[in-house]
């Protein structure tokens, strides 16, 4: 594994307003990265104290998402070196009792999403060798009874994950699947659908997002929740 340094590196953040996300943010920022921070609200991304050179309102949702990334990075000089996904949505619930409209927003917003935008920052991220994250969970290695479709969604995220760390390595790009244990982001507490289980202290987002740059500037591949420490991180 390729050792990457992060100073003056160009990285885009999707969810950047989100828990885990802004601390994302916060420590590529603390290694000297310029930050294109990106989702839905550029408000909350404000609000949530993060500094970038560059805000853009897309959502994942959306096809063209990836399209204009790629315009504001043009902007920006028409340089990216990485790509951190950190956003998702989670639901609870019984499968039988699961709207449609709701399993549907989860694998659009967990994996098809981020696939798209991905197809479109690839020739970016080719030309400067760069990386890829995409913040799966826990639940791709332990499916859960009563998250049925969040369980199916993240690990078909880590199952596209492993194909495209074969896939991509030819391009140069390292591709880097991180599956952390539940985290204190606060999205258990808005769910799509129905209402989190009682859990256990989760982990500080600040670990998560340690353990995530720790794992760029490594070039690893993967980062499991067997990777992870107690609630107070490693």
């Amino acid at each position: 594994m390729a050792e990457r340094e992060l100073q003056g590196a160009v990285v885009a953040v999707v969810g950047a307003s989100g828990g885990l996300g802004a601390a994302v943010c916060a420590e590529l920022t603390a290694r000297g990265a310029t930050l294109v921070a990106c989702g839905p609200h550029p408000d909350r991304i404000a609000a949530a104290g993060v500094t970038a050179a560059k805000v853009v309102e897309l959502d994942l949702r959306d096809p063209d998402a990836g399209d204009r990334l790629v315009a504001a990075v043009d902007e920006l000089g028409g340089r990216l070196d990485g790509l951190v996904n950190a956003a998702g949505v989670v639901a609870f619930g019984d499968l039988v009792d699961t709207d449609d409209a709701v399993i549907e927003e989860l694998f659009l917003t967990d994996v098809v999403g981020p696939l798209w935008l991905l197809r479109r920052v690839v020739p970016l991220l080719a030309e400067s060798k760069g990386f890829v994250v995409h913040l799966s969970a826990v639940v791709a290695e332990q499916p859960m009874a009563g998250m049925a479709a969040y369980s199916a969604a993240k690990a078909a995220l880590t199952a596209a994950d492993t194909a495209l760390t074969r896939e991509l390595r030819r391009k140069g790009i390292t591709v880097c699947d991180v599956r952390p244990p539940h985290t204190e982001t606060g999205l258990a507490d808005r769910p799509l659908a129905g209402a989190a289980p009682r859990l256990k202290e989760g982990l500080a987002p600040t670990a998560v997002a340690a353990a995530v740059v720790a794992a760029v500037e490594a070039g690893a591949t993967e980062v499991a929740s067997t990777d992870f420490a107690g609630p107070g991180g490693a």
